[in-house]
């Protein structure tokens, strides 16, 4: 039997949120990052996160996560927890940075410097985020995979 070729994952292009309003999402959210909203209809807004995005839709109606959620990856995760707890936000006990939506998305907050996870210089250049490097850490992981960055 001669073995099915399959397709590479690659990455992500956008992740979906449901939300209960809009307006109050895009208030939410603007609290502790700084975005730019790609586009927006009557029912669905999408915050631009360079070569991708977070689509925010109305319509929520499942309870709040458990264990499922999303990794946020930003440039200053202590800014954002500054942000978060100035907000009035519950951050979840724990050794991340976690926390609930007002409509029971869980969060993860993730800074760039500490992760594989890496943006190509042109579309840092893009986001005005060039001088944002990787840790040793990110660094070696990166490297052992043959991803090093330049």
């Amino acid at each position: 039997m001669t073995a099915k070729k399959k397709a590479r994952a690659v990455g992500f292009n956008h992740v979906a949120l449901e939300v209960g309003n809009l307006d109050e999402a895009l208030e939410f959210y603007g609290g502790f990052v700084d975005f730019e909203l790609r586009s927006r209809s009557d029912t669905m807004a999408f915050i631009d996160l360079g070569d991708q995005f977070i689509a925010l839709q109305e319509g929520r109606t499942q309870p709040a996560d458990d264990g499922r959620h999303f990794g946020l990856v930003v440039d200053d995760k202590e800014v954002v927890r500054a942000s978060l707890e100035g907000m009035g936000v519950d951050i979840l006990p724990g050794r991340f940075l976690d926390f609930y939506d007002p409509w029971g998305n869980r969060i993860e907050i993730v800074g760039y410097t500490n992760i594989q996870f890496s943006k190509t210089p042109g579309v840092l250049r893009g986001m005005g985020l060039s001088e944002l490097k990787k840790n040793e850490n990110a660094i070696k992981e990166l490297a052992e995979k043959g991803m090093a960055p330049d």
